[in-house]
């Protein structure tokens, strides 16, 4: 819910820059399996993400110039996208793991780089 006055309500689009677009086009739409929503001049692509719009771009000035934030993407079966993922040659920085024993679920983790060298986690809360 939004602070009162602000009118804040959720994340509508989040920018993840990319030195060349159209191969980290191709490594959302084909890898992480993203719906493309519309690519726009000059060199913007733009996908779903769960109602969330990311917005690839290339850095508009030197101090944009640097990995974005890491996304953690939510998955059901962590193991099992891992292992698509890794069959599609993405690499991992360590295998799915346990990060905290919840009150009626596990937050489990792993680490990976999209093809412009960007952090991104994938994140899975599994029911016991």
């Amino acid at each position: 819910m939004a602070e009162a006055g602000t009118g804040i309500s959720r994340i509508g689009q989040i920018a993840i820059h990319a030195h060349d677009v159209d191969r980290a086009a191709t490594f959302y739409q084909d890898v992480l399996q993203l719906k493309l929503l519309f690519k726009a001049p000059p060199g913007l692509a733009f996908f779903d993400c769960g109602g969330v719009r990311l917005m690839l771009t290339p850095p508009e000035k030197p101090e944009f110039d640097h990995p974005s934030s890491v996304l953690y993407f939510a998955v059901a079966d962590i193991q099992a996208v891992h292992a698509n993922m890794k069959a599609k040659g993405v690499h991992f920085e360590d295998d799915p793991h346990l990060i905290a024993k919840m009150p009626d679920h596990d937050l489990w983790m792993t680490f990976f780089h999209d093809s412009e060298g960007n952090l991104l986690g994938l994140m899975s809360e599994v029911k016991r």
